[in-house]
């Protein structure tokens, strides 16, 4: 884990706020994320999390307040940089795992990418197996949604809920996957409602409730 004396900033929100009509879904947040660590966001459903996620990766301007990511690009401006998994997995049922990546890969032309197989094997997939997506278990629909957004190895990994109907022993698996990820100069900011699940990597535990910051605390990672 990268000590806190040298860490790098990855990410800073100053005063952020973001409307959607009359509804604030973020109101004034100001957090700084470091370099190389694991920050757990938790709290009830429309506390802003996922907002907070889409603004990071580029998705959503904030209405008020600034964002910089990588000490002082816009997340716009880096978005080459960033990996966003939302809820939605944005694979194909018909397709195999395999076949899906090498779609997502033709996206990134002229840029080094991973291969697909490798992809599927750093998720712990079998990159030759013939089921379609459609037979899929839901653990390894994620799976092959996070090995779709490291294709072009992101410094910034951005999880929406990425233990969304797993099993037990599946999302244990997937935090042990993630534990891998985490090490080095990788950043990772994931959403969940189920905070026991991530607490083996979480670096840091940011709690929302109703758009604001209610808690940002030191996490306590065992893996």
């Amino acid at each position: 884990m990268t000590d806190i004396a040298t860490a790098s900033t990855c990410a800073r929100l100053d005063a952020v706020s973001k409307l959607f009509g009359s509804f604030a879904a973020l109101r004034q947040v100001s957090v700084e994320l470091d370099s190389g660590r694991c920050y757990v966001l938790i709290g009830p459903n429309g506390a802003g999390k996922s907002t907070l996620l889409r603004i990071l990766a580029g998705l959503l301007r904030p209405s008020m307040g600034t964002v910089k990511v990588f000490e002082n690009l816009e997340p716009q401006q880096a978005r080459e940089r960033i990996g966003y998994m939302s809820h939605a997995p944005m694979l194909y049922d018909e397709l195999t795992g395999q076949e899906n990546l090498r779609y997502w890969a033709s996206l990134y032309p002229g840029r080094e990418c991973m291969t697909p197989a490798d992809a599927l094997i750093q998720v712990g997939l079998d990159p030759n197996l013939q089921r379609t997506l459609g037979q899929y278990s839901q653990g390894m629909r994620q799976r092959t949604s996070l090995a779709r957004v490291l294709l072009p190895s992101p410094e910034l990994l951005l999880l929406d809920e990425p233990f969304s109907n797993m099993d037990v022993e599946s999302a244990r698996q997937m935090v042990e996957l993630l534990a891998q990820f985490r090490h080095g100069s990788r950043t990772i900011v994931l959403t969940t409602h189920q905070r026991e699940l991530a607490a083996p990597i979480a670096d840091y535990v940011l709690a929302l409730q109703a758009g604001r910051v209610a808690s940002f605390e030191p996490g306590n990672p065992t893996l």
